[in-house]
C-alpha cells in the first residue's frame, strides 16, 4: 500500500500546500511503513514537479491532464492512479480546488472523505483529527482507506532535496465523461497573504472603513500584508480575499499582528500556527490574548500611530 499526496498548482506555479501535504504524507507513511507517492496532474506536470520535495518521497507521478484544473479529469486520473499504487490514503490540500474534486474522488473510489484534517494517525488503523471552534475530534476511518483534505498551515512544508523517481502515469481519460471546461480562474484569496512573513490583521475594533488607511500604513511600515477577521469583511470594508479563519485563508507567518480582533474561534483556526502573535485590544478579557505571545491592552488608535512612527520615524 502507499500514501498518495496530490500537488496543487496554478499557472505553472507550485503552491506551498503541496509540500505541506508531502510532510503529512511522510509522517503518516512513517507510522504505517508505506512508501510515499506524490501526484501532479496537468500538461505542465513535469515543470511543476521540479518544485516538489524529494527526501522522504519515493515516487512522483506526472499525470497529463489538460491545460489548467478540470474537475472531471482530476477525478478520473487520480482514481486510476490511486488504484494503480494501491493507496491507503489520498491526501489533498483543503483549498477551493481540493474541495472541488476530493468528494467526487472519494465516491469514485468508494471510500469515505474526511475534510479539514489537522492530524493523521495510524496506530490502530487510519484515523483523522478535525478541529472546529476550539474543540478537536478524532475519527476512525472505516475500512482503513480515505480521501483526506489537509488544513493549510498545520504541517511545515517539506523542503528536502534528493533523488526521487519521476514517473509519467498514462491515465485512460474518457473524454465523453469530461463535462466541464475551465474558461479561467479568479483568486478568492490573496496569494501574498498565504505566504507572508508578517501579517497585520484587523477586526471589529477598527470601527469604520475610513480607519483602514492607518492599518495599510502600518503594514507598509513593517513590511507586512493586511488581513482581516470576519466583521470587516462582512461589512464590505475589506475584500474577502483577505479573510483569515475557518472560512478564509490559513496563515502561518513569522509575526501575526492582531489589531482590534476579539479572537473568535473561527478566526483563531486560521492563524494559530503563527510563530509570534502580537495582540492590541482595549478589552483585557478578549480571547485573542489567550493565544498571543505579546499583548497590549490599549486603544488601537493610540498604538497604531506609535508603531508607524517607530518603523517609519520620518513619517511620524
Amino acid at each position: 500500500m502507499t500514501v498518495l499526496t496530490v500537488a496543487e498548482h496554478c499557472g505553472g506555479r507550485l503552491c506551498d500546500v503541496s509540500r505541506e501535504a508531502q510532510t503529512a504524507g511522510r509522517e503518516l507513511a512513517e507510522a504505517t511503513g508505506d512508501p510515499v507517492h506524490t501526484a501532479v496532474v496537468g500538461d505542465d506536470a513535469e515543470q511543476v514537479a521540479e518544485g516538489l520535495a524529494r527526501d522522504g518521497v519515493d515516487t512522483i507521478h506526472t499525470v497529463p491532464g489538460g491545460d489548467g484544473f478540470n474537475h472531471d479529469v482530476y477525478v478520473q486520473t487520480l482514481s486510476q492512479l490511486a488504484a494503480s499504487v494501491d493507496a491507503r490514503a489520498v491526501l489533498v490540500p483543503h483549498t477551493a480546488t481540493g474541495l472541488d474534486y476530493a468528494p467526487a474522488l472519494a465516491v469514485r473510489l468508494d471510500w469515505p472523505v474526511v475534510t479539514d484534517a489537522v492530524a493523521l494517525h495510524a496506530a490502530d488503523g487510519l484515523a483523522v483529527t478535525r478541529e472546529l471552534d476550539g474543540a478537536s475530534t478524532t475519527l476512525a476511518v472505516d475500512g482503513g482507506r480515505a480521501v483526506v483534505t489537509l488544513r493549510p498551515g498545520e504541517w511545515p512544508p517539506e523542503d528536502g532535496t534528493g533523488e526521487t523517481d519521476v514517473v509519467p502515469f498514462a491515465a485512460d481519460v474518457d473524454d465523453e465523461a469530461v463535462r466541464s471546461t475551465m474558461t479561467g480562474h479568479e483568486a478568492l484569496t490573496d496569494p501574498d497573504l498565504a505566504e507572508a512573513d508578517v501579517v497585520v490583521a484587523v477586526g471589529r475594533g477598527i470601527g469604520a472603513e475610513a480607519h483602514l488607511d492607518a492599518i495599510f500604513d502600518l503594514a507598509d511600515a513593517v513590511g507586512g500584508t493586511v488581513a482581516a477577521a470576519s466583521p470587516p469583511v462582512k461589512r464590505g470594508w475589506v475584500s474577502a480575499e483577505r479573510l483569515v479563519g475557518h472560512s478564509g485563508v490559513t496563515v502561518a507567518p513569522d509575526v501575526y499582528l492582531a489589531i482590534g480582533i476579539s479572537g473568535a474561534a473561527q478566526h483563531l483556526a486560521g492563524m494559530r500556527e503563527s510563530d509570534t502573535v502580537v495582540a492590541v485590544n482595549s478589552d483585557p478579557t478578549a480571547p485573542i490574548f489567550d493565544v498571543a505571545d505579546y499583548g497590549v491592552v490599549a486603544d488601537l488608535f493610540d498604538i497604531v500611530p506609535e508603531l508607524i512612527a517607530e518603523f517609519h520615524p520620518d513619517d511620524g
